[in-house]
């Protein structure tokens, strides 16, 4: 099944620091946790997405927290952001407010403390509320009734299994994921599945879609990893 663990975006060059966090948040929080070292790879997570936090480092090798947080403010994303940086005098803390960040903590931190803060603001996020619906190339996923509508609203008859992989897909949109992932995700970790089970499936999806090389989606096949979901701009 699908997880519904508040999802936290991790944006950190540092990649002993980034482990360890990932690490704390998962055991220790609960939490779904996505990696970026750079704005670049932020860029590919938020695209089209947003998320219940956003940890957010100020130093990265192609750019900066501050511009990467006054970005997603101009273009609406909504996502807490958590800035955790060494730069700590009160002119960079002023800064990252004025930027639109909700919380800012120096490095280093202390752990309680980080978790605290976090669960703050995913609990101020609303995060025990996810979307119950999902969008993509005219279709709508109705999450709680389980009902796929095409774009002329008519009903698209898909299986559990296969309304969980679609889901999920969309979800994670413009990701490469890998079979193992997508096993995990919608099989379940405890369920032995063969990887090549997902090739059938993807392609009993896009065929109960209608997937035309018209349609506004397209769920691409990554040679030797797994599969990405494409989605056009509405």
């Amino acid at each position: 099944m699908t997880s519904t663990q508040p999802t936290i975006l991790l944006v950190e060059d540092d990649p002993n620091l980034r482990l360890a966090l990932r690490d704390s948040l998962e055991h220790q929080g609960g939490y779904a946790v996505e990696e970026a070292a750079t704005v670049r790879e932020a860029r590919e997570h938020l695209a089209g997405r947003t998320f219940q936090l956003i940890i957010l480092d100020v130093m990265l090798p192609d750019g900066d927290g501050y511009s990467l947080c006054k970005a997603l403010r101009d273009e609406g994303n909504a996502s807490p952001v958590l800035m955790l940086t060494a730069r700590t005098l009160e002119d960079d803390i002023v800064r990252g407010f004025e930027v639109g960040a909700q919380d800012y903590l120096g490095k280093p931190y202390r752990l309680r403390e980080l978790l605290a803060r976090v669960g703050a603001l995913v609990r101020r996020s609303g995060a025990s509320a996810p979307a119950k619906q999902l969008r993509f190339g005219g279709y709508r996923v109705d999450l709680d009734r389980r009902k796929v509508e095409s774009p002329e609203g008519a009903q698209v008859e898909l299986t559990r299994t296969e309304f969980d992989l679609l889901a999920f897909l969309v979800r994670e949109r413009e990701r490469v994921l890998r079979r193992d992932d997508i096993l995990d995700a919608v099989w379940g970790r405890d369920v032995v599945v063969d990887p090549h089970t997902v090739d059938n499936f993807v392609s009993s999806l896009k065929k109960k879609l209608g997937w035309t090389s018209a349609s506004r989606f397209a769920i691409q096949t990554v040679r030797g990893v797994g599969y990405r979901m494409e989605i056009e701009s509405p």
